[in-house]
């Protein structure tokens, strides 16, 4: 009897566990995903600059002094609204950023190959009528360095402190609300 008691329920069991699962998903900010990078080291990397082949940046480049590493594409809608508040926050907090751009339509397995020459352009004209907020863009065209950081879309920021070692990930675009109530705090913590 105890065995045909407890099968009855199961039914019940299931449904009271799938909708709290599903609930919690309605209710959950997806740009509230925890980083698995939170207080590891920036991962190991070797790319060029955007503006420059020969000049190459590794994670060494980083160290130091904090900086905020933004991910963006002049493809990316976003990112178009973003560049002006990053551009104040480099002026006038003096916050390091250095970008971190790739393009969405390399995809060599599909024989897609970027123009580097034509988005070199599209980059410095766009920078020119939004405001330069970058000390110097790494060029991750293969999107190595982007999904070792766990990198979803644009525009992503992340807060690496003098050391090296990652201190925040935002997902979506940094303006006045999410720099004073969630990037500003831990910026001027690892700035004391």
């Amino acid at each position: 009897m105890t065995k045909k008691v407890s099968f009855r329920f199961l039914p019940l069991v299931l449904f009271v566990l799938l909708l709290a699962f599903l609930l919690k998903g309605l209710f959950s900010d997806p740009n509230e995903r925890d980083s698995a990078l939170i207080g590891k080291p920036f991962p190991q990397f070797q790319l060029p600059d955007l503006n420059s082949d020969s000049q190459i940046h590794t994670e060494q480049t980083l160290v130091n002094e904090p900086v905020l590493i933004n991910v963006w594409g002049t493809w990316c809608i976003t990112c178009k609204y973003e560049l002006p508040y990053l551009a104040k926050l480099a002026k006038e907090y003096d916050v390091k950023i250095v970008g971190l751009y790739y393009d969405q339509n390399h995809a060599p397995e599909f024989g897609q190959y970027a123009d580097i020459p034509a988005i070199r352009i599209e980059v410095k004209e766009m920078l020119a009528r939004l405001g330069n907020p970058y000390q110097y863009n790494i060029l991750d065209l293969d999107r190595s360095l982007s999904l070792n950081l766990g990198v979803t879309g644009a525009p992503e920021t992340f807060i690496v402190d003098g050391k090296g070692i990652v201190r925040m990930h935002h997902m979506g675009d940094v303006n006045e609300r999410i720099w004073r109530e969630k990037l500003a705090p831990i910026w001027n913590e690892i700035n004391q």
